[in-house]
């Protein structure tokens, strides 16, 4: 398997190839949060409690479980004293209350770009504002964010949800969103919101995280060039949900959201010269190799990587975690 760039490539032939994303996988806030798990089993020693998924990839979850990370639903299943993780996708006040009450060890790893939400949410909700929150129903991240205002919050899931809204004052209401979403379905959510209340207000920044955003244009750069679309990411993953969408939208012929490479279907590759592969930013790189070492044994062994962007910004890890580590273990 040889992997080459745009430039490259000579005249164009009908050898099956594959198209790989760049950038994919893991997102600085996915690195931050798994690594302040392995850093904490670390220092404290196993068990070391995380209060739901650290991140949406069954196969870290399944790795830190291996050395000792116990994944609970809710912070009353953790030991009084014990330490806990609260996952990168972030926790309401009332979680934070309750850990205090319990006297746990907290290690935040919500993502910085996760907070920034809550903290507009706080903000907005400060100043009476009716704030529309798109999002997904249920996910941890919607849940987090709107417990920091629930009075003042409500979740539009979707631009079917924009008719059942109702608002205190249409001059005084703002929309924030779910940092994972489809660019596109968000921005005809809004369009919709602002059609039945002319005055909504946007955030001060853009809600949706860089690496969402990223990762979504990459996916739309390849997909016309592709009659299949391999995103490799967990089902409970919203960012990679999204990928699949927005690759058929983009113009892949078909899309398929595995976890790992023993989950694709040779039928997908009936008829199929260019496959696509791009990952959700909560999963590990060896996933995506073993996707290509699984294409290049049926004939797709030629890869061209498809850059859209490069992301260098790194999140430094949750100041409670650093406190404790050894100084040459800080990063």
């Amino acid at each position: 398997m040889s992997v080459t760039t745009s430039a490259d490539l000579g005249p164009e032939t009908t050898t099956r190839k594959v198209l790989l994303a760049k950038p994919r996988g893991y997102c600085a806030g996915v690195d931050r949060a798994v690594v302040a798990v392995e850093k904490a089993l670390e220092t404290y020693g196993p068990p070391v409690y995380v209060r739901k998924e650290i991140v949406h990839n069954r196969h870290v979850v399944n790795t830190l479980a291996a050395r000792g990370a116990v994944f609970v639903e809710d912070t009353t299943e953790v030991p009084e004293g014990a330490t806990v993780v609260f996952s990168a996708h972030g926790v309401s006040p009332a979680v934070h209350a309750e850990a205090a009450q319990r006297e746990l060890k907290t290690i935040d790893a919500t993502c910085p770009l996760v907070t920034k939400v809550h903290q507009e949410a706080k903000r907005f909700a400060r100043e009476d504002y009716d704030i529309l929150l798109i999002g997904h129903e249920g996910h941890e991240e919607v849940e987090g964010t709107s417990g920091e205002a629930p009075e003042h919050i409500q979740v539009v899931d979707g631009p079917a949800a924009v008719g059942s809204v109702e608002v205190r004052d249409p001059e005084k209401v703002i929309w924030l969103s779910q940092t994972t979403l489809s660019v596109d379905e968000t921005m005809q959510t809004v369009s919709a919101l602002r059609e039945r209340f002319p005055a909504l207000a946007d955030p001060p920044s853009d809600d949706i995280c860089y690496a969402t955003q990223n990762r979504q244009v990459a996916v739309k750069a390849m997909a016309p060039q592709c009659e299949l679309v391999i995103v490799v990411g967990s089902k409970n993953s919203s960012n990679s949900v999204r990928l699949v969408e927005v690759a058929l939208q983009a113009g892949a012929t078909d899309s398929h959201l595995v976890d790992h490479a023993g989950e694709i279907d040779e039928a997908w590759l009936d008829g199929v010269q260019t496959v696509g592969v791009t990952s959700g930013a909560s999963v590990p790189e060896i996933l995506v190799g073993e996707v290509l070492h699984w294409l290049a044994d049926r004939g797709y062994a030629e890869v061209e990587e498809i850059t859209t962007a490069n992301e260098k910004l790194t999140f430094s890890l949750p100041r409670e975690l650093k406190r404790d580590m050894r100084p040459d273990a800080v990063r």
